[in-house]
């Protein structure tokens, strides 16, 4: 499913990522203000940062009072209101220093009503037949879609994606609604923009419906989880019902191919509603199976703290944080585990087993990462009743480390593990602990 072409870059496997709001992270929503706001991130494990769009917001036909991030007017131009050109070169340099890679969002598909091309080369755009006029994009009245039939908007968009490379340094693209795109487009691009150097592509699309997509980019998105998942704890179960859609995307990816799992994203927050709306007492489990399960963890801006409220999409309404970030360091122990323990690298399709519970409770989901001798024992009750969890038939016995209560416990043949309800355990054998 890999196009032998692509060469991927050797650190992918091993990241997580961190979805960075500008706009609503600090009151002044400024690159500069934002780099403040590095070393606690660093601490907390964060690998890749991702920013949402860094270029300048379409006026016309704009939404609310500062508009849409998604609807450009300028792809070589950085937003005003978020800084300079200068200032994004120097967060990007500050992130390299601290150990960060970092990549931008990417808004290939369509563009404002007024951005630079609508004047200088409207034949970029798609026409309505009906009006004569741009093609305003499925649903969303403030956007309008290119054209990707001509290979002269192909060419531009090309050197668009190059210029931040080649001036700022990026490590990638994370490209918004990548299935909206032609493929072929993105084989080009990616052949050609890493010409600068090795990227992290990112492609907004599940592989569960464009598996084809696969083929240029290294990770993608896993919608149909989340909305099952979501339905799960609404509907209370039975977990029978979610183990299929896991085989899925286990069957769908590779070696150098990752579905990337979250709880939030700017997306969901401001539309969907919070973790804790989607999710309940559920959502912290979540967020371990995300850092714990074969594939890429992704972290929204804020969770950390966490967030309880919807973030305004269109207006200012920056985070309320405070001193006491209770889920920094619930973070940076799953952030720690994934970085130090081989058995939870992206890429290992075979080495998870999921265990069956012959007890009567069928919604304790268990399953063990396992690479040599690195073993990881993941334990989560996804009910809201206390139940128990019985290691029957496993060979895994032995001393592990219980990762946030850094207690060592002895398995044994046939024990029985209590849990409360919405809780989770996670085992590592003493061999490669977290710090």
């Amino acid at each position: 499913m890999t196009d032998k072409q692509y060469k991927r870059a050797d650190w992918i496997a091993g990241t997580n990522i961190y979805e960075v709001n500008i706009r609503q992270y600090t009151p002044e929503g400024t690159f500069n203000a934002f780099a403040n706001e590095l070393q606690r991130l660093r601490d907390m494990g964060v690998e890749t940062l991702w920013l949402m769009p860094v270029t300048p917001i379409s006026q016309k036909k704009r939404k609310g009072t500062m508009g849409s991030p998604y609807a450009c007017s300028d792809y070589t131009t950085v937003n005003p209101e978020l800084g300079s050109l200068e200032d994004l070169v120097n967060l990007v340099s500050t992130a390299h220093q601290l150990g960060f890679k970092l990549i931008i969002d990417w808004v290939a598909n369509h563009t404002g009503w007024d951005h630079k091309w609508t004047v200088s080369n409207p034949a970029y755009y798609r026409k309505d037949s009906a009006t004569g006029d741009f093609k305003m994009a499925s649903g969303m009245d403030d956007i309008i879609e290119l054209d990707y039939t001509n290979p002269a908007l192909r060419q531009a968009m090309i050197e668009a994606m190059s210029y931040w490379v080649r001036v700022c340094d990026i490590d990638g693209f994370r490209c918004d609604l990548a299935f909206w795109v032609e493929l072929d487009f993105w084989k080009e691009a990616r052949a050609l923009v890493e010409n600068e150097k090795q990227l992290f592509w990112l492609g907004e699309f599940d592989p569960l419906d464009n598996p084809e997509y696969y083929s240029v980019f290294d990770a993608a998105y896993t919608w149909t989880w989340m909305h099952r998942t979501a339905a799960f704890y609404k509907d209370k179960g039975p977990l029978e019902q979610l183990l299929p859609v896991l085989q899925q995307y286990n069957d769908c990816s590779t070696s150098v191919n990752y579905p990337v799992w979250f709880t939030s994203n700017h997306d969901e927050n401001s539309w969907n509603g919070t973790e804790y709306e989607k999710y309940g007492e559920m959502a912290l489990a979540l967020s371990v199976f995300c850092f714990t399960w074969e594939g890429v963890p992704m972290i929204y801006s804020g969770q950390e703290l966490p967030n309880l409220k919807r973030l305004e999409f269109f207006e200012k309404d920056a985070i309320n944080w405070r001193d006491n970030l209770k889920l920094h360091k619930f973070y940076k122990t799953l952030a720690g585990l994934r970085k130090e323990n081989p058995a939870l690298q992206a890429g290992q399709l075979d080495n998870t087993i999921i265990l069956p519970n012959p007890l009567a409770n069928k919604n304790c989901f268990a399953y063990f990462r396992t690479t040599g001798y690195d073993k990881v024992l993941v334990l989560q009750n996804w009910t809201n009743e206390r139940t128990a969890f019985c290691l029957s038939g496993t060979d895994h016995t032995g001393s592990y480390i219980e990762v946030f209560e850094n207690e060592t416990v002895l398995l044994e043949p046939d024990q029985v593990i209590n849990m409360d309800p919405w809780s989770f355990i996670v085992f590592v054998n003493k061999k490669t602990t977290a710090a």
